[in-house]
């Protein structure tokens, strides 16, 4: 598939969404919006009526990340609100499946996030009903922390699952991805990349996010 590239409006100014979304709009692919509820992780950041409103905003592919406990009780509203993918975490959900296909069914794609200290192997079964895996290569909660290289092993072996099952699913990660990292989760077979103060933190966004194309083709 296609690399994508997704900045991460966590690192951007909270005050000036709108103006950042424009800012990348002709050299992202996704918008990352991070959902954090203070309780499945440790911060509080955009809800449901800032999606609403950044969907007014830009016609980018929004790509909701839900940190949250629960997700059952409100993913579906970002669905409706025109995200174009909803990814939850698999130690949230008390029903992951029944859960992607509401999603599907309300017109979003699929995501399935899975945290640092999460093992993939036990989840490499669900992944047909889905059109996303999020590998957290960080712990999830706060940005701008430090690439774990060790976490790209769960990367090669969810890639190498998707590919003998012939299953069509992005494998994106989410933590620490500038262009001294790209590459290695690239050749790990990640195809979806969420950058966010290599992005934001950049004097031109919009250069930072044609330079990270450049690495991963």
């Amino acid at each position: 598939m296609t690399p994508i590239i997704a900045p991460s409006l966590l690192a951007a100014d909270f005050a000036r969404l709108a103006e950042a979304a424009q800012a990348v709009h002709a050299d992202a692919d996704w918008l990352h919006v991070d959902v954090m509820d203070y309780h499945f992780v440790p911060n509080l950041t955009i809800g449901l009526p800032v999606v609403q409103s950044l969907r007014a905003a830009t016609d980018h592919p929004l790509d909701c990340h839900l940190m949250i406990e629960a997700p059952e009780r409100w993913a579906v509203g970002y669905a409706e609100a025109g995200a174009y993918n909803v990814s939850f975490h698999v130690e949230a959900a008390a029903d992951p499946i029944a859960l992607a296909k509401n999603l599907r069914a309300a017109g979003a794609k699929a995501g399935l996030a899975v945290d640092r200290d999460t093992p993939i192997e036990p989840y490499l079964e669900l992944l047909p009903h889905f059109d996303t895996l999020l590998i957290m290569t960080i712990k999830a909660g706060f940005g701008g922390q430090k690439f774990m290289p060790e976490m790209l092993d769960k990367v090669r072996t969810a890639r190498r699952h998707a590919d003998a099952e012939g299953l069509q699913i992005r494998v994106e990660v989410d933590g620490g991805i500038a262009a001294d990292t790209i590459e290695q989760a690239a050749e790990a077979g990640a195809d979806a990349f969420v950058a966010g103060t290599a992005v934001f933190g950049a004097v031109d966004p919009a250069d930072a996010c044609r330079r990270l194309r450049a690495l991963v083709g």
